[in-house]
This record gives structure tokens, C-alpha cells and sequence, in this order.
């Protein structure tokens, strides 16, 4: 078979973290004759070129590895891997990430169905930053003017080989930064068509637990700095001076420079280093980006470029200081189920220093010191309240995994003293059917309100408002909403709760059999009949049988008929599984027996404390003992 991807991995010293990457590139759907692994060893000291030799050994064919001598930097392991390459498309993989089981298949897919020189992946951060509104949708003809391309520099895209040699397009070698910004941005620039795939998660951007990631070492500011303006060249090579290089230019201005210098990110570098990279910056901001550059920039920003450009360092630092303090709060109003789907009302609010911040009725443009520049900023972003937005996103805990859901919301102005509030009032709708995999779901707020986009835990919920529905069984799917302890912000457990489910809070008179009929009053949300299988087990013995959930005011009534005549001599207990290809049986906390009278229920079963409950004992303990350990050392003081 041709080769139609290959994918291309620089490796240095990855450690145990190659692991993860070598274990989902073997996993991949495409088939294993339809594409090959060409690792590149840049030098490693470490055992990585042992465990990738025999790995090649195990998978010929698939795997291959190149041991050269160390260059310094993943842009020649690059190339040499290009010049390797047999496949019709190459992607670029890191040794510390790793890649969703079917993202070759899908990007390849997606890729010859559209035409596109390159295809960008969804990506997922586990501990780092990635884009979000680049993946807000599918974007199969993708341009730097009509999707935000220019937010996704990393080199972790599959690219057609023949558009590479037909360009020319290699990676920058040596000992620099940002050569993978050179290489995009002029993929980008060149490519007949882009095509960004986000509706599945392709890519997974981890940060490892030591840090020690390359792109998380600290710089030298001037080298830097030096390797940004070669990838300003790049623009300025393959567009005309206007408003559409100022927009591409302003990526740099803003992510790489004046993003470094805002709030905590700013506050938490040691002050000899901050200082270092403001003194090595401001020659760039001066030199080498015009006025429509900043302009476009949002006030918060073009706050801290102008700082920048006038050199006033200790202004920077009092503004940072400011924005630190602000923060979004997302506060549950609502969780409900409504016709199948989770219906969660909420408020979103900047707060700072733990009150809500007040804007401005109204504001000019003011000069700049920084009591000016917050007041300009406060006044600024309460002008432009009707642009504010606010998201639901739900992030898979072990994988980061996000999605957006739908959400409506409407924007209102509460009066607070000599300005106003500016409140986000939203309602989202959650599908479980269409939400990617099981797993625990934390759910994020996102606002974007004047200058800032910020993100926060929906929640804490209020004391009276952290009962949360029922679980639900829809469309197969086992769905737990519940607020985590301690904080009570909002998480969705999909297809893994056993035991916090609340079947054990069954009275007895909610359980009864007649006629052999078996009927349970369970505390679960149907959006209507639904069916289900129900098992009753004795040491090893089983019996399956079919059943029915029946919506039942709030909650669901379950019926099955029970074989007495297999139930004899024993005592069962009894559990319930959606009608699915793979069934989980949920426990419930009652057992049933058959005699001549036909099948009774026995007893309630004793169900385990949950995790939280357990938690919630010790912590009560703890706090016992230790008042009495308290009371002792004062009374031997």
C-alpha cells in the first residue's frame, strides 16, 4: 500500500514521557501498512535510542530511527525526517505529546477530501495552553484572513510532502527559537488550501510534570527576540503593507510580547529576569511593528504596549498588579433536566479582590499614567458591553479534551453605587449523546468582556442550590451531574459512576413485587421509556432479563418480570444496565428470593459510603482530634 502519512518525531532525552507517544502512534485506526514513524535521535544520552531501536526491530516496516549527533533544537531532526519521509502527507509530532487514536485517519481523511496543503488538529492542553476559538468549528477552507490560523504556530500539523519540496519549506537548523513560527507561518502564507479539523481532538500538547518541556526552558530575551523579527520577515515577505499584515504582525505583538508582560504572568518571572525581557522587547515593539499594529489591540493590551514602547517599566508592573486581580465568576443559578438533555442557567462577572467589579456608565480616552490607563480600560469595556460573550465548554479531566456546548445569553447592566455591573446572564444545554466519550467532565465558563478572555470553574454553587438532579440514563448513556467538593463547582461524571449514583437512598415501601412483577421507584432521570437489563446474580450464577424505565414524575419507575421458577433456593442480588453493546450493571440496594409464594423482596442492601461522604468524615475527625490535641498542649503550657 502507498504510504500516506508519515509522521515525523525529533527526539532528545524524552525519557518515560516517549512512552505515551510511541503507545498512540501504535494505536492509530489507520491501518499499519498505510503509514510509518521515522524517529530522529538528536543525541540522546538517556535510554531512548535502545528502547526506539528495539521498538524498530519489533515493527519493521512501521518504525524507523535515525541517530544523528545532537543539533540543539527539533528544527534539523525535522528536516531530516522530511527528507525520510515516503508518505503523501507528513505530520509533526513531539516526543513528549501524543496523538487521539484516530487522528491520522481523520486528518488524512479530511485533507484529500479538501484539497488542503496542510491540516490543522484539534489540539487538547494537558498543563499548557492551546487555541480555542481556531477549534470553535470546522474550518475545511481555511485562510490567515478568514479563520484565526495565525493563533496556532506550533508545528504539530500534517502538511502534503509535495507542497514542502515544491516550496522549498524546511525548517530554520540550529540553536533558535521559534523556528517552527518561520516554518508555519510561511506554510500558511503559501498553501493552496488549510483545512482545521475540530471535531475531534487530534493532538494532545502535554506539559511534562518536571517541566522540562523546550518550550518552557527560560530564553536568553535578545537571541529571542532576534528569532521573532525572522518571522515578522516571513509576513512581510508574502503580504503587502495594509491592514492585513498589521493583523498578523499584531499575533506576535500580542502573544509574545505583551502577553509576557500582564498580570500574573508578568508577576510570577523573577524581577531580574521580567526586566531582561522588557529592555530586550522594547527595541522590537519601536522598530518593528507600525501604528495599525497596536491599534488593533484591545485596551488592556494596547495599555501595556504603549508602556512598553515609552519604556516605563515600574508602570508595567503597577498594571500588571491591577489585572491580576481581576478574575471571571461564574455563579449556577439552575441545573435541570429538560427533554434529554442538562439545562444549566448561570450568571458570569469579572470580580476583583473577591467583589464585582464596577465599570464606568461612561469614559474617555485619557493620558496615560496607570490610574489613567485602568480608568480608561473600565470605561472602555463598559462601552463596548454588547460585544461581551460569554461560553460553556466542557473539559475532560484525565485528557483535557474541551467542547463548546450551545449556549443563549443576554447582557444586563446592574447599577452599583456611581457605575454599573456588567452581568452575563446564560442558559446552556448539554446533550450527553453528543458529548466525546465517557469520563469525569469539568465545566468551564469563558468570558470575553472588554479586553479580556478569562476562564473559571462554573461555580461555587450556593449552599441551597447543590442538590443536583438525579442521574440520568439517556440514549444509553449513565450521566452524573454533581458539584465536587470542596469548591462545589459543577462536573459531569458520564458512564463511570457506580456508586455515587443515589440507588441507595431507596425506602423500603419503593420496592415491591406482585404477580412476579418486579416495580422500583428509582431516584433516575428518563426522558422517557427506556430500555434497560436487569440481572440478579447469586455467587456465580446469573440470570438477565429485560426491563423498562418509565418516566415517573421526578425520577423513573422500574418494571421487569421476574423468572421465578430460576430464582429458587438462593438469595439474588439485583442490578441494572442501559440496553447497550457493552452493559454496566448499576447495583441496587435490595435483594430478592423465590419460594412457593412466588418472588419477594428480601432486605435493602447496605450500599458503600461515596468517596465524598468518606471524605467529608475524615476531614470531621481530623478536625476533632486535633482541637483535643489543641486543649492538651494548653493545658501542659
Amino acid at each position: 500500500m502507498p504510504v500516506k502519512v508519515s509522521v515525523v518525531v525529533p527526539v532528545y532525552n524524552p525519557g518515560p514521557y516517549v512512552e505515551d507517544c510511541i503507545s498512540s502512534l501504535l494505536r492509530q485506526s489507520l491501518p499499519p501498512d498505510e503509514f510509518e514513524v521515522i524517529f530522529v535521535d538528536d543525541g540522546s544520552t538517556d535510554e531512548t535510542p535502545a528502547r526506539l531501536d528495539a521498538l524498530a526491530a519489533d515493527r519493521p516496516g512501521l518504525v524507523q530511527v535515525i541517530h544523528q549527533e545532537n543539533s540543539g533544537w527539533s528544527g534539523k531532526p525535522r528536516n531530516v525526517g522530511i527528507a525520510a519521509a515516503k508518505g503523501e502527507f507528513v505530520m509533526f509530532v513531539d516526543n513528549d505529546d501524543y496523538l487521539g487514536d484516530e487522528a491520522l485517519e481523520r486528518m488524512y481523511d479530511y485533507g484529500v477530501a479538501n484539497g488542503a496543503d496542510v491540516v490543522v488538529g484539534k489540539m487538547a492542553g494537558k498543563g499548557r495552553g492551546v487555541p480555542v476559538e481556531l477549534f470553535r468549528r470546522n474550518h475545511p477552507h481555511a485562510t490567515v484572513e478568514n479563520a484565526p490560523l495565525i493563533d496556532s504556530l506550533t508545528p504539530h500539523k500534517m502538511i502534503r510532502r509535495d507542497f514542502l519540496d515544491r516550496i522549498g519549506l524546511r525548517f530554520p537548523e540550529g540553536r533558535r527559537r521559534l523556528e517552527d513560527h518561520v516554518f508555519i507561518a510561511e506554510a500558511y502564507l503559501r498553501a493552496d488550501n488549510v483545512s482545521v479539523l475540530s471535531d475531534y481532538v487530534c493532538y494532545y500538547h502535554v506539559k511534562r510534570d518536571d517541566a522540562s518541556n523546550a518550550g518552557f526552558q527560560r530564553f536568553d530575551p535578545v537571541g529571542y527576540f532576534k528569532n521573532l523579527c525572522e518571522a515578522l520577515d516571513v509576513v512581510d515577505r508574502y503580504t503587502e503593507p495594509g491592514p492585513l499584515r498589521d493583523r498578523l504582525h499584531r499575533r506576535w505583538l500580542r502573544v509574545e510580547i505583551v502577553e509576557r508582560m500582564r498580570g500574573r504572568r508578568l508577576l510570577a518571572m523573577p524581577a531580574d529576569y521580567r526586566k531582561e525581557l522588557f529592555d530586550a522587547m522594547r527595541g522590537v515593539v519601536v522598530e518593528r511593528f507600525g501604528p495599525g499594529v497596536a491599534a488593533g489591540l484591545q485596551p488592556t493590551q494596547q495599555v501595556v504596549a504603549a508602556l512598553i514602547a515609552a519604556d516605563r517599566y515600574a508602570d508595567v508592573e503597577d498594571f500588571a498588579e491591577w489585572e491580576a486581580s481581576v478574575v471571571p465568576k461564574a455563579a449556577p443559578e439552575s441545573l435541570t433536566w429538560q427533554d434529554g438533555t442538562l439545562r444549566i442557567d448561570f450568571t458570569a462577572e469579572y470580580v476583583s479582590r473577591g467583589k464585582p467589579l464596577v465599570f464606568p456608565a461612561d469614559g474617555v480616552r485619557t493620558p496615560l499614567d496607570v490610574s489613567d490607563a485602568v480608568a480608561w480600560v473600565t470605561a472602555d469595556t463598559a462601552a463596548r458591553f454588547g460585544e461581551a460573550r460569554v461560553d460553556l465548554l466542557l473539559r475532560e479531566r484525565s485528557s483535557a479534551a474541551q467542547y463548546f456546548q450551545p449556549v443563549e445569553f443576554t447582557r444586563e447592566r446592574i447599577e452599583d453605587g456611581d457605575g454599573v455591573r456588567l452581568v452575563l446572564r446564560a442558559g446552556a444545554t448539554v446533550d450527553p449523546t453528543a458529548v466525546a466519550g465517557d469520563g469525569v467532565w469539568d465545566a468551564y465558563v469563558r468570558v470575553r468582556l472588554g479586553g479580556w478572555t478569562k476562564e473559571c470553574r462554573l461555580g461555587p454553587a450556593p449552599r441551597d442550590a447543590r442538590r443536583a438532579p438525579h442521574a440520568g440514563v439517556v440514549s444509553g448513556r449513565v450521566v452524573l451531574p454533581y458539584w465536587t467538593e470542596p469548591h462545589a463547582n459543577l462536573s459531569l461524571d458520564i458512564d463511570r459512576a457506580s456508586t455515587r449514583l443515589g440507588l441507595g437512598g431507596l425506602l423500603p415501601d419503593a420496592v415491591s413485587v406482585s404477580g412476579g412483577r418486579l416495580r422500583a421507584a428509582l431516584p433516575l432521570y428518563v426522558a422517557g421509556d427506556t430500555e434497560v437489563l436487569l440481572r440478579v446474580s447469586s455467587g456465580d450464577a446469573k440470570v438477565d432479563v429485560p426491563g423498562t424505565l418509565y418516566a415517573d414524575g421526578s425520577g423513573a419507575r422500574l418494571e421487569a418480570v421476574l423468572p421465578a421458577d430460576r430464582l429458587k433456593g438462593a438469595t439474588w442480588k439485583v442490578a441494572v444496565s442501559p440496553r447497550t453493546a457493552a452493559p454496566r450493571f448499576l447495583a441496587l440496594p435490595f435483594t430478592v428470593t423465590a419460594g412457593v409464594g412466588g418472588v419477594r423482596v428480601v432486605r435493602k442492601r447496605k450500599q458503600k459510603q461515596s468517596p465524598g461522604v468518606l471524605r467529608r468524615l475524615r476531614r470531621a475527625v481530623g478536625r476533632v482530634v486535633r482541637k483535643a490535641a489543641a486543649r492538651i498542649r494548653n493545658r501542659r503550657a
